[in-house]
C-alpha cells in the first residue's frame, strides 16, 4: 500500500486514504455507490484520475463544506422567494 499520503487542510496536516478500500471507508455513506461506479468503470489508462479525484473528496475541507453550506442556503433562499 505505500506510506500514507499527507496533505494540509485548513493549516492542520491530515492524512490522504490511498488505496480503494480506505478511500471508500472515509467518503460519507451516500458517495459510497457513486465511488465504486467510478472505481468499477475506470480503464487501465483512467484508474489513477479516478483514484485522485475520490481521495481528495475522501479529505474533510471545512473552508469548502462552509462555501457549499451558503451556496446551499443561498439557493434554497432564491427558490423560496422565487
Amino acid at each position: 500500500m505505500g506510506e500514507p499520503l499527507k496533505t494540509f487542510v485548513g493549516g492542520a496536516e491530515v492524512e490522504v486514504p490511498n488505496s480503494i478500500p480506505a478511500i471508500r471507508v472515509a467518503l460519507p455513506e451516500a458517495r459510497r455507490e457513486e465511488f465504486d461506479r467510478a472505481i468499477n468503470e475506470a480503464g487501465v489508462q483512467e484508474i489513477q484520475a479516478v483514484m485522485r479525484h475520490w481521495m481528495l473528496e475522501a479529505v474533510p475541507d471545512p473552508e469548502a463544506e462552509r462555501i457549499l453550506d451558503r451556496l446551499a442556503r443561498d439557493e434554497a433562499e432564491r427558490r423560496s422567494v422565487a
